[in-house]
């Protein structure tokens, strides 16, 4: 296995590269000598190459930039849900390649495993380099412990698909393994901190402090959908009243509507009533602004991180009640605290499908040979 110095060099290189030798050697804090000797094993194995010649600055000839070689990696990210399989093949960036998606043909382990191989041979990829999986629940050591959206407890996943598929796997809470992709890949790559707050089918909190995300049983414990935001509002499943589940979960949100319409009404047709100015549509999905507004603004008051990506399947609501979410984070937000600056991905499911992705690459560049 590569020592710890050359894994630093290669993970600097792959998050923030091309990197002239004298960039990395302040980043990393490290001596040119010393910077020759890791990065030496590295360029001998491929792992990092030297593109183009460019003018740094410096006296003296053009430097040698050290980059990520560009095709030594193709990995698979899986996002499960309850009921769909959604996969994207990248690169050792993350860059999406290709996608697809489908409903679970059966929820147990031994059906979704045969869902992910299939998907995997469906994206026809040469020389797998390692699949991630994410999924809502609480993961360790590659153990599902608990996945309330499959029923799933203790399954070992990563073992088990491992043995199916030929290649290594990394199995993670989505939520981390989403905010892992922003760190690495995203807006966080030069943030020493963020909290992630996703909205869809579940509401998903997680954060980043120290350039490390915070892994604990609580991550995988979804307690963020339970965080009370609207005193009055409805009550969501576990008997809390105005808890972020209630008010911003897709399904609660086209629920109040159905309910005030009386006939069913779908998450979609909810955003696209109250784009056209539907009264009872336009009511709840304000309602839902405000509350996401005061989510946002606990999640920087309480963690300190003034940075805050918003992402997940019903992201699509931001757009309609952005100055609410504003507003309602100006109201929360004391005087002299740093403008909270709000980073929205809206990939969708593909953002999530990406961030499993993400960690089977962070899980890559930690077990490059020596």
């Amino acid at each position: 296995m590569a020592s710890s110095g050359e894994v630093a060099v290669a993970r600097a290189v792959l998050i923030h590269g091309p990197l002239s030798r004298a960039a990395l050697t302040a980043r990393l804090d490290l001596s040119a000598a010393s910077l020759t000797r890791l990065a030496k094993p590295l360029l001998d194995s491929g792992v990092l190459v030297e593109v183009n010649d460019v003018a740094d600055g410096s006296v003296g000839r053009p430097s040698r930039p050290l980059d990520i070689a560009p095709h030594k990696g193709r990995f698979v990210g899986v996002k499960l849900t309850g009921t769909h399989l959604y996969a994207v093949s990248t690169g050792i960036r993350a860059e999406p390649m290709a996608w697809i998606d489908h409903p679970l043909t059966d929820r147990s382990p031994g059906g979704v495993i045969d869902d992910i191989a299939r998907s995997i041979n469906n994206l026809e990829i040469e020389d797998l380099t390692g699949v991630g999986v994410s999924l809502g629940g609480f993961v360790r050591h590659g153990v599902v412990e608990h996945a309330p959206f499959l029923e799933w407890h203790g399954v070992h996943l990563a073992e088990l698909l491992s043995e199916r598929v030929g290649a290594p796997v990394t199995v993670e809470n989505d939520v981390v393994a989403l905010a892992e992709a922003e760190r690495w890949f995203g807006i966080g790559r030069d943030l020493p901190g963020f909290a992630i707050v996703t909205i869809g089918a579940g509401v998903g909190y997680g954060l980043v402090v120290g350039g490390q995300a915070v892994r604990t049983v609580d991550a995988g414990a979804g307690t963020g959908g339970h965080i009370p935001l609207a005193a009055g509002g409805p009550v969501c499943p576990d008997g809390h009243r105005g808890c972020a589940q209630a008010v911003l979960t897709s399904g609660a949100i086209a629920g109040q509507v159905s309910a005030a319409l009386q006939r069913p009404v779908s998450y979609d047709e909810v955003l696209r009533l109250a784009s056209a100015g539907e009264p009872s549509a336009q009511t709840v999905v304000n309602a839902a602004g405000d509350a996401l507004g005061r989510f946002i603004a606990l999640a920087a008051n309480l963690t300190l991180q003034s940075s805050v990506v918003l992402a997940g399947e019903g992201i699509g609501i931001y757009d309609l009640v952005a100055h609410r979410v504003t507003n309602a984070v100006h109201a929360e937000r004391g005087p002299n605290a740093e403008p909270v600056h709000i980073h929205v991905d809206r990939s969708g499911f593909r953002a999530w499908a990406r961030g499993a992705a993400a960690v089977s690459i962070q899980t890559a560049i930690h077990r490059l040979p020596a």
